[in-house]
């Protein structure tokens, strides 16, 4: 979806008028934003999502997503670079299971003393982003069926 279209869904639900008011601009900027760009096609502006995946490209800084992410109440995870072999199930699967381990690891080092002091709760938090992603990745290799030959290969083996 591009930004200009999801704008376009945002106003459906949001007043403009109160976006312009509350954010000191024009009610013309606002519906701009929600046109296509302006390239012949559309009288659209630069709109704060475009400008926003501009800072990512330029800084290639994934705390700016994870902020934003945060600010809507949720986190950032960043998807998986490089698709697995599909022999690569049972090392994916147990990297899952280690991430978890990882992370009752932590947990469990921070609570030994009844307290957790603010470095223990971001060791934590990283632990827990890490095994996110991990398993983030799992999931989306399940989906785009990266480890069906693994499961094709075992039915031929078995006949």
């Amino acid at each position: 979806m591009q930004s200009h279209e999801l704008l376009k869904e945002v106003l459906k639900k949001t007043s403009a008028k109160q976006i312009a008011g509350e954010m000191g601009l024009s009610l013309s900027l606002i519906y701009k934003w929600a046109e296509p760009p302006d390239d012949g096609a559309g009288s659209g502006a630069f709109n704060p999502l475009d400008r926003l995946d501009q800072l990512l490209r330029i800084t290639n800084d994934e705390r700016i997503a994870q902020w934003v992410c945060e600010r809507s109440g949720g986190f950032f995870i960043n998807n998986p670079k490089v698709k697995p072999d599909a022999k690569q199930l049972i090392p994916s699967t147990n990297k899952i299971v280690q991430e978890f381990a990882d992370m009752l690891g932590a947990i469990a080092v921070a609570a030994a003393d009844s307290a957790i002091t603010k470095e223990e709760a971001k060791a934590i938090r990283r632990r827990w982003e890490d095994l996110k992603s991990v398993t983030e990745g799992f999931v989306r290799n399940c989906e785009e069926g990266n480890f069906t030959k693994l499961k094709e290969q075992a039915g031929s083996a078995g006949a």
